[in-house]
């Protein structure tokens, strides 16, 4: 069985997840959408809000779980038999940073391969963070969301 993890906090989910996600399923048999959480982060939405929102956004799938963690990615990924990391680029920066992540992984995880796709380009300047802020100073968020998804 051909597994991937797709790691994040999703802290909201926006529709590059949600598109990333989509366009990935036909490539395995599973998918497991999984929330890391760090003790030492401040998240705007509770995990319980983030997961009920995964969990809704990817109901029509049954390939697709969602998980939490906690550690090391790579170590979550072998505990849950997952050969594959699937990861989003949405630009150069985004290469540079996940290259090194992904080699750095890959010798953590014992052989773990990361999976990059590219962002479509009408969600290649989404982020959480920029939602966050968008949410935060009281403005509209919803043209960045997932369409069941609804903030205030």
């Amino acid at each position: 069985m051909k597994t991937a993890v797709f790691p994040g906090s999703f802290d909201p989910i926006t529709k590059g997840h949600e598109e990333l996600v989509r366009r990935a399923i036909p490539l395995f048999d599973k998918i497991i959408v999984a929330i890391g959480v760090n003790s030492q982060k401040k998240y705007l939405f509770s995990l319980e809000q983030r997961m009920k929102w995964l969990n809704d956004v990817f109901a029509d799938d049954p390939t697709v779980h969602v998980d939490v963690y906690e550690g090391l990615t790579a170590y979550y990924c072998q505990k849950v038999g997952a050969n594959y990391m699937l990861r989003g680029l949405r630009n150069a920066s985004d290469f540079d940073y996940e290259k090194t992540i992904s080699q750095l992984n890959n010798i953590v995880g014992g052989g773990l391969e990361t999976i990059f796709l590219i962002s479509e380009p009408q969600y290649s300047h989404f982020s959480s963070t920029i939602v966050r802020e968008i949410i935060k100073g009281g403005g509209d968020a919803s043209p960045f969301l997932p369409e069941s998804i609804s903030i205030g």
